[in-house]
């Protein structure tokens, strides 16, 4: 059976019940979302750097996930902080390389960030926006990320 006999089988409502999913798949009506994941917001939270989950942050280059952000050690020794959440689609994709003295990467289309947040490539046709960039303060043995 071709597509479009198909199609005249299941009735208008139900192509539309099928295909609808498709069509909204990469818009954006406030542009803080790309797709179906939301970037983080009202993000507050604190890492004990001495507990075992934090233990990828003792050394440069090291990263953890928690909350949708990527919290990093840079290869500097400072801790930076990122949405997990690519500006480009909307992936929670995003981590980080240490390339080019350290950038934060989307393998699901190539979206390549400083680590201010500022695009280094444009993807396709789509408009290069910024990554979200949280903000770290480091008491003793504790890190907070923040808004």
């Amino acid at each position: 059976m071709e597509r479009k006999q198909f199609l005249k089988t299941l009735g208008a409502g139900a192509a539309f019940a099928i295909t609808f999913p498709c069509l909204n798949g990469c818009s954006s009506e406030n542009g803080d979302t790309a797709g179906n994941i939301p970037v983080p917001s009202g993000v507050d939270f604190t890492i004990d750097l001495t507990s075992s989950d934090a233990e990828k942050l003792a050394e440069n280059g090291g990263f953890i996930l928690k909350n949708s952000v990527v919290v990093v050690r840079n290869l500097e020794g400072d801790f930076v902080a990122a949405s997990q959440v690519c500006s480009h689609e909307g992936y929670d994709e995003v981590r980080f390389i240490p390339q080019d003295g350290g950038i934060f990467y989307c393998d699901v289309h190539g979206s390549r960030f400083e680590q201010n947040g500022s695009p280094l490539n444009q993807v396709d046709s789509s408009p290069a926006r910024p990554l979200k960039i949280f903000k770290t303060e480091l008491t003793d043995t504790i890190l907070r990320v923040f808004e």
